[in-house]
This record gives structure tokens, C-alpha cells and sequence, in this order.
């Protein structure tokens, strides 16, 4: 029989607004011993620090922390491989949410929502479902379906034509070091992680690929790099950073 503990749903909450963030660790709290607050984060310096010390069950995050897009570190928040993500936003915007989504967002809250809708949203989080309302799934599986096509076989050539030799040589090395978070690989190429991100935003959009492991996947079946490069390397998982 399991013990009471190993039945708690562990959850962080990462919200720059205090009264909020009281709110929401007064109403997980009350719901004791299903859930538990184990740790707050108002910054993302301190959220990546506690997701990684705390490996909560959940957690649940707003996108924006003092200015601070949370977008740009969620998958480094889900690194420990434990974790899922929640986001609570007051942001409509279906860009931004689809984003979340694709970065690794389990479900997607409206500050509007009753506490009851918040506390159904984490248990089901928690049993490995998702929380997406029926617009953003008919987004999100689109492009993912959209992505598919782009990666067959007879996807237009002139793709990987558009890229600049500069991104070519990021696509290759990237590849290469494709277990690498985002920050050793612009150790390796010599330019800021913030230039790196720049760059991979770039040819993503001009391979028409999501993220990281779009880009390998295309990279590949394409003869972006040498077999011997993709032959060394692992596909990206999504964990350490990557984007």
C-alpha cells in the first residue's frame, strides 16, 4: 500500500505577483494531503534552481515574470524529467500559448478560472493528461501535422537553400553537439547564447520546424550535415535547455 506521501501531488508555483502567489499556495495548501506546496519561485533564476533541487510533480508557472518570458527557460525547468508544466496566464494571445505548448506546457490556465477549475487542472496534469481547450489542441496538432509534412521525403528542396552559411554551420554543429544545452553549444561556436537563439529561431522558421529536434530530424533526412556528424550524435530530447 502506498504511503500518504508518495500521494502527494508536490507542486511549485512560480509567480512574480505576491498577493497571486499567496492565493495559490493558500488554495493548493488547502488541499492537504492530495496536494502540497513544496517550493515558490518569483523569479526565473529561482524557479530553474528549485525545479532542479525539488523535482516537483507539477509545476505551475505564469509566462511572465517581471518582463521576463518564462518561454525561453521551460524546457530547462523540465530538465530533471520529472516535472510538468502548468501554465496559469492572463496572456490570450494563441501565438504565445501554442509556443508554450510546443516547449513543453502539459495544459494552459486562464487567470480567470474558477480554483476549482486550477486544482482539477493540476490532478490531471499529475495523471499524465492534458489541459488544452479545443482551440489550441486544433492549433497545436495542426502544425505538428504541418511539421510532419514538412520532414517527408518530397518536402520542397529549396528550404535548406534559404539558409545563410553562418546558420549552416550552426544547423551542423548543433547536430553534432545535439546533447548539449544551448549555452555550450555557443561556447563551442564562440557567440552568446543569446546570439545562438537568435540564429535558431532564424532557421527554424525557414525549415518550417519547431524546435531542436525538428531542426536534427530535418538536418538528417536532408543531408544538412555528414552521416558521420549525425552518426555520432543523439537526437535532442528537449532536457538541458534545449530550444
Amino acid at each position: 500500500m502506498k504511503s500518504e506521501a508518495h500521494d502527494t501531488i508536490n507542486v511549485m508555483l512560480v509567480e512574480d505577483h505576491q498577493t497571486m502567489l499567496w492565493g495559490l499556495q493558500t488554495l493548493v495548501e488547502a488541499e492537504r494531503p492530495r496536494m502540497a506546496v513544496v517550493g515558490t519561485a518569483r523569479t526565473c533564476d529561482e524557479a530553474l534552481a528549485g525545479a532542479a533541487r525539488l523535482a516537483p510533480d507539477v509545476i505551475l508557472l505564469d509566462l511572465d515574470l517581471g518582463g521576463v518570458s518564462v518561454l525561453e527557460f521551460l524546457p530547462e525547468l523540465l530538465a530533471n524529467g520529472v516535472s510538468r508544466a502548468l501554465v496559469l496566464t492572463a496572456a490570450h494571445d494563441p501565438a504565445l500559448l501554442d509556443l508554450a505548448a510546443r516547449r513543453g506546457a502539459r495544459g494552459i490556465l486562464h487567470k480567470e478560472v474558477t480554483a476549482d477549475q486550477v486544482i482539477k487542472a493540476i490532478a490531471k496534469i499529475h495523471r499524465g493528461e492534458l489541459w488544452f481547450d479545443a482551440a489550441t489542441m486544433d492549433r497545436v496538432f495542426g502544425q505538428m501535422l504541418g511539421w510532419r509534412r514538412a520532414l517527408c521525403p518530397d518536402a520542397a528542396p529549396e528550404k535548406h537553400a534559404a539558409l545563410t552559411a553562418r546558420e549552416r554551420a550552426i544547423v551542423s554543429a548543433v547536430v553534432e553537439l545535439s546533447g548539449c544545452a544551448n549555452h555550450e553549444v555557443a561556447q563551442r561556436l564562440f557567440i552568446s547564447e543569446h546570439t545562438l537563439r537568435n540564429h535558431l529561431s532564424s532557421i527554424y522558421r525557414k525549415l518550417d520546424v519547431p524546435n531542436r529536434l525538428g531542426m536534427y530530424v530535418y538536418a538528417i533526412r536532408h543531408g544538412l550535415v555528414q552521416p558521420a556528424q549525425g552518426a555520432r550524435s543523439e537526437p535532442p530530447t528537449g532536457r538541458r535547455g534545449s530550444a
